[in-house]
């Protein structure tokens, strides 16, 4: 009697059962963090469409309305603006300017970071130094040097944080890469005969994606400050369309009579920044196997 080899079973370990998403969901601030991204984004999505007044419409009869007067329930400015529909839709711009800014830094850092970690040498060497070039300048002289040469709308204030903001992330990829490029997975990949681009970004890149996604996660919270400041300073978002940054800019010569004109946006900034950070600390420890979360 013949006997049948019966298949060995492979359990199947979905992205819900991972390990690192365990140790993620432990890390309480980092869930405190999603929770008040999530709100904040919902806000700033549907809460202009649930509110009676828009970001633009005025009503003189209501200056300087305090917080939960009638539908104002963030009060109003000095011109009877609604401020909780400016703050929301001041979110939508920082958040995507946030958002598409670590995008592009990103992707920049990444690829100045492997090139430079991979091929070594001069080339390496010459790649770094100006990753230090431009990191001996601090990152808000160049970006308010390149905002008052240019005219500021969204679309370029993401560009010009991202230019000023890839430099870290070229660091840690080039770190990393230059760590793993003599692994032997590495060199059986030359012996196939692979090229270097897909040696690049399909067997060192995944190996050493960890570290970018929380540095980029970082990235996010930075990228909002920096819109903030610049936008702040008169060199970002220009009225009548409203920023985080811009709201405090308009707040300050009021702060004694309506001072909720500068803690609601504060207070925005804060959570946003705050949260992003949290997310951050808790990817890097549920990264890294040698944390103690576990």
């Amino acid at each position: 009697m013949s006997a049948v080899a019966s298949p060995i079973a492979v359990e199947q370990i979905h992205w819900w059962q991972s390990r690192t998403l365990r140790r993620f969901m432990r890390h309480r601030l980092a869930l405190i963090g999603v929770a008040m991204i999530v709100i904040l984004t919902f806000a700033c999505v549907c809460g202009p469409w649930l509110l009676p007044y828009d970001e633009l419409y005025i009503d003189i009869r209501a200056r300087f309305a305090s917080p939960m007067t009638g539908a104002h329930i963030f009060g109003t400015d000095p011109l009877g603006r609604d401020i909780a529909a400016r703050l929301f839709m001041a979110g939508r711009i920082s958040l995507l300017v946030g958002f598409f800014a670590m995008l592009l830094s990103t992707a920049i850092g990444t690829v100045i970071g492997i090139t430079a970690g991979y091929y070594g040498g001069r080339l390496g060497a010459a790649l770094m130094r100006f990753v230090d070039a431009f990191l001996s300048f601090p990152s808000i002289f160049l970006l308010l040097v390149l905002a008052a040469f240019i005219k500021p709308s969204p679309f370029m204030i993401t560009v010009i944080i991202a230019v000023t903001s890839w430099m870290e992330i070229a660091r840690i990829v080039e770190a990393e890469i230059r760590s793993l490029r003599e692994r032997d997975f590495v060199m059986a990949a030359r012996m196939l005969g692979l090229r270097d681009t897909k040696i690049m970004f399909r067997e060192l890149l995944p190996n050493a994606i960890g570290p970018i996604i929380v540095a980029a996660t970082l990235t996010v919270a930075r990228a909002i400050l920096l819109e903030a400041y610049v936008s702040f300073l008169g060199y970002g978002i220009q009225p009548p369309l409203p920023s985080w940054g811009n709201m405090l800019n308009g707040a300050q010569q009021y702060l004694d009579r309506a001072p909720w004109l500068a803690i609601v946006p504060g207070v925005a900034i804060t959570l946003a920044v705050t949260s992003f950070n949290f997310i951050g600390d808790g990817l890097r420890d549920a990264l890294d196997a040698r944390s103690d979360i576990d």
